[in-house]
């Protein structure tokens, strides 16, 4: 008898209950979990239909099924996700969990603390979120603080530690931000009160509270107590500040819970929006992989049954784009075609597209994070290194017939460019076109200042030209005594050969390999930085030098104009007014006389 057979024959004595089913390949581990308001029916679908794609390789992998049978539908919701999160079978939706998302908790101890954590523990204290931000929580709880003078210690405030004088107050108490319950100074029912509005708070129900600390400030300007309704109006203000930092969607939307969804191949993107008092006061997106050819149906369920579970309680109404494929007890389920609604709606979408291109961003940063890899890699293997070279140098000449010779210094860490790296040099000890000695120089220059400095030295050094200038750069090395412990090699133009130390013979990579492509890229940028500081060079000599054989005007005056104005070209544009403003009437006179000559 075959398994299919066998596995049929056991459906035959399946109940018609709801439950989950459990599908196992021939080593016994769960490749599949699945849900069913009727267990019967459901799993026997699978044997008797013809199936296609992932569902045909799913069943044809199927040896043996097992059954957890639950009293309800919505219990098997919850089961089948509690089940998959824990096993992460193979087919099953893969579903990004939020076990690391901060919550928000408020202690079950005397004196509760209320505090951020992303561990969820079954001890009786209440926890609130998940949280997408950390930032958020902080911002919540410097709120809370700012409102309340809340314990932030982690005494345990029992009445017998209290009444024997175990604690001192602390630096908190003396700030003003606690009232030192912890040596009597605050009673636990004035605490309690506190505690009731920082869930308010929590709970989203902000304008609540806004109007009780609004009528209590009234009551104690009418009693005279002019100090604690100050104090409350100060809270009034934090409140009303923190809720306008909140999405406003319209002061008759009061109670909603909103999803929607967006899909793109084998993936969707759920975005849940919670509404109170006409205001978004919590969003969360979740990411949803297709194992199997599951509905957008299949999968908006899945995503409330996840967030759901979490949240203390139901809004009043629950707005979808569509009826899900499980229902709910208790949600009431609408549907919006017009209106704030479905609005509101449309906002859920966009958030959801929103991940969906957030999502995209990362994978497309963590794959191009993976091919730099790969490139480096490959080049170690083509340029036999021993190390990975994450951290390139190179180094480029520039000058004009041996004036204003300058060099480059460009660098790469894990295949990028890092610019603030980036340095240029001017040759200090060569005089005319020698470019042999130019390159010994600034290798050595800058490889002595890495030395003293004690930073890290790089993995390999790249030198644009031949033979020459790999023997200056190698010679530079020999010379500060870290000889053989860095990589150099040179690279000529003409047909991109590449010089290694000690090889007569020039290495040639494939024009089309990534090592060849990298380390042109490292050339071509560090000529373009030479390049471009040959000529700010040369630009800045010009001018100085034009300025300068003007009698009467000295240095102070031509840094003066330069340094505002950039260029002589820019002066030369003055008014015969404006340049008098800078450099007086005498100055100007003389300077404006020279451009009329020279221009003639």
């Amino acid at each position: 008898m075959t398994e299919n057979n066998k596995i049929k024959d056991s459906i035959k004595s399946l109940p018609s209950k709801p439950g989950i089913y459990q599908f196992r390949d021939k080593k016994s581990e769960i490749i599949y979990i699945g849900k069913a308001k009727n267990l019967k029916k459901r799993v026997s679908s699978y044997f008797t239909k013809k199936n296609t794609g992932k569902t045909k390789i799913l069943i044809s992998r199927t040896v043996s099924v097992n059954i957890i049978i639950v009293d309800s539908e919505h219990e098997a919701l919850l089961l089948e996700n509690t089940l998959i999160k824990k096993y992460q079978p193979r087919y099953n939706v893969l579903l990004k969990d939020d076990k690391n998302f901060p919550w928000i908790c408020i202690k079950n101890e005397p004196f509760p603390r209320v505090f951020s954590t992303r561990n969820k523990l079954n001890d009786g204290s209440e926890y609130f979120g998940p949280y997408t931000s950390a930032l958020l929580v902080r911002t919540i709880l410097d709120l809370l603080r700012q409102l309340y003078p809340i314990r932030t210690c982690s005494y345990k405030l029992s009445s017998k530690n209290i009444d024997n004088q175990k604690f001192k107050p602390c630096l908190e108490f003396h700030i003003g931000k606690c009232k030192a319950p912890c040596v009597g100074k605050q009673d636990e029912d004035e605490y309690n009160e506190i505690i009731k509005q920082i869930r308010s708070i929590l709970k989203g129900n902000i304008n609540e509270l806004r109007d009780y600390l609004n009528v209590l400030m009234h009551k104690y300007s009418a009693d005279y107590k002019y100090e604690e309704a100050d104090y409350l109006k100060e809270k009034v203000e934090i409140i009303s500040k923190y809720q306008s930092k909140s999405t406003v969607v319209s002061s008759r939307i009061t109670d909603i819970d909103v999803f929607s969804i967006v899909d793109d191949d084998d993936v969707a993107y759920v975005n849940y929006l919670k509404v109170l008092a006409g205001s978004v006061v919590y969003s969360r997106s979740l990411e949803l992989k297709r194992r199997l050819d599951e509905s957008k149906e299949e999968l908006i369920t899945l995503a409330i049954t996840e967030i759901t579970q979490n949240m203390r309680e139901v809004s009043r109404e629950t707005l979808l784009p569509f009826m899900p494929a499980y229902s709910f007890p208790g949600m009431r389920i609408f549907i919006p075609k017009r209106g704030d609604k479905k609005r509101l709606l449309e906002l859920s979408e966009r958030n959801a597209r929103y991940f969906m291109m957030e999502r995209k961003r990362t994978k497309e940063l963590q794959r191009n994070r993976v091919n730099k890899i790969y490139v480096l890699e490959k080049l170690r293997d083509d340029m036999r290194l021993k190390n990975i070279p994450r951290h390139i140098e190179c180094f480029d000449n520039s000058n004009i017939q041996g004036k204003q010779a300058v060099a480059a210094c460009v660098v790469f860490r894990n295949g990028k460019p890092k610019k603030s790296e980036y340095r240029h040099f001017n040759i200090k000890t060569v005089a005319g076109a020698n470019d042999f000695a130019s390159m010994k120089e600034v290798v050595f220059r800058r490889y002595k200042r890495m030395l003293d400095e004690k930073k890290s030295l790089p993995d390999m050094i790249l030198v644009d030209g031949g033979k020459g200038q790999l023997r200056a750069a190698i010679d530079a090395l020999e010379d500060l005594n870290i000889k053989g412990t860095i990589a150099v090699f040179g690279i000529a133009k003409r047909l991109e050969e590449i010089y290694v130390p000690g090889d007569p013979v020039p290495l040639y990579l494939d024009k089309n390999s990534s090592s060849l492509k990298i380390i042109q890229q490292l050339r071509n940028e560090a000529h373009r930085f030479g390049i471009s500081f040959h000529r700010h060079k040369r630009s800045a000599l010009l001018t100085k030098s034009e300025l300068d054989s003007i009698k009467g005007i000295g240095p102070r005056t031509i840094n003066k104009l330069l340094i505002k104005y950039k260029s002589i070209e820019r002066i030369k544009k003055l008014k015969p007014y404006e340049l008098k403003i800078e450099i007086g009437r005498v100055k100007s006179t003389i300077l404006l006389k020279h451009f009329k000559n020279s221009s003639r």
